[in-house]
């Protein structure tokens, strides 16, 4: 499998880049190609140990920056990073594409049809970032949380065939379940959008299975969510921080006394094997579903470990045929 990473992309650019590339290579075996300002990667490749390693470099001499204006930046710079990474997926020089650079400007290089780069999926009306959760009883398939703030109903009947499919190609859930995001489960509740795309759901063949709130999504109700940007990415958001404090209130008094401290560390593996599994990092990266390749989106905040993970999110989109079996399963929508 040849999978390009963006060195160009995280906040730290390129060093966590170029080491969660060196790991990812050193795991799996697989060819990374790395794009960026080339000058620059090779500076940073000399600090690890490569020998062995499927490693290639590719030059780009832009970067669309995280201040840039998504649609400018991406017209403008067609020499960026994520202009080469994408079109060596384009032209079948590689399997998929990750990043952890600029959001918007992923959306518009993936899909703005003057650039020439992936496009969407035939069919597909909007692209959408898609969460993936880590929950007790498995992983939920959330989208989207944010690409599309403003969404028409058969946005998220779309949604909800993508989600559908990646939930069953990749988390290998038989007829998984779908849920539609709203402040009640009746089916009279939800605003004006959320009605409308509760009628073209329940006349689909997806196992839908009606509306959820949030609070319902923690404990496994639904496989797969779906949601308009605006609302999916306060969800995301929202959860991600509440994780955040209780991991570090928990730390705080276990920290607190002699006693809570020793039992802390009898329960250490416990709490280690915890936050682990709510560890964002422990997820990568998110697919962006509806563009035809894969192209896998990590965090701007992302450490080595996270690009590496966001590599696996890849190869697991590449292995389970993510992009076909979306063209399939909107064809027969």
């Amino acid at each position: 499998m040849r999978i390009v990473l963006d060195a160009m992309g995280s906040d730290n650019h390129p060093a966590a880049d170029v080491a969660g590339a060196v790991m990812a290579a050193r795991e799996w075996d697989d060819e990374l190609i790395i794009v960026g300002q080339e000058d620059i990667v090779h500076r940073e490749l000399a600090n690890h140990d490569t020998a062995g390693l499927r490693l290639e470099v590719v030059h780009a001499s832009q970067v669309i920056e995280v201040d840039d204006k998504p649609a400018r930046a991406a017209r403008a710079k067609k020499d960026s990073s994520m202009h080469v990474g994408m079109n060596l997926v384009h032209d079948g020089k590689a399997d998929a594409f990750v990043t952890a650079g600029n959001t918007g400007g992923v959306l518009a290089v993936a899909t703005l049809r003057t650039l020439g780069t992936l496009g969407r999926i035939p069919g597909v009306q909007r692209p959408a970032v898609t969460g993936i959760f880590p929950l007790p009883a498995g992983e939920v398939v959330v989208l989207d949380v944010g690409a599309n703030v403003d969404c028409k109903p058969e946005y998220l009947l779309q949604f909800a065939v993508m989600g559908s499919v990646y939930a069953h190609a990749v988390l290998a859930r038989e007829n998984p379940r779908v849920a539609l995001l709203s402040n009640g489960e009746e089916p009279y509740k939800g605003n004006a959008l959320v009605k409308e795309a509760y009628v073209l759901l329940e006349q689909s063949d997806l196992n839908f299975i009606g509306n959820l709130e949030p609070k319902e999504i923690v404990f496994n109700r639904a496989d797969v969510v779906v949601a308009d940007g605006f609302a999916g990415n306060v969800f995301m958001k929202t959860l991600e921080a509440t994780v955040k404090m209780l991991t570090g209130a928990i730390r705080d008094e276990i920290k607190a006394g002699v006693i809570t401290s020793l039992g802390g560390q009898l329960a250490k593996p416990a709490f280690k094997r915890l936050f682990k599994q709510f560890d964002p990092g422990e997820v990568g990266g998110l697919p962006l579903l509806g563009v035809n390749g894969v192209v896998i989106k990590a965090h701007g905040r992302s450490d080595a470990r996270a690009i590496k993970n966001a590599v696996r999110q890849a190869r697991k989109a590449v292995q389970g045929g993510v992009v076909e079996s979306i063209r399939n399963g909107l064809a027969r929508e």
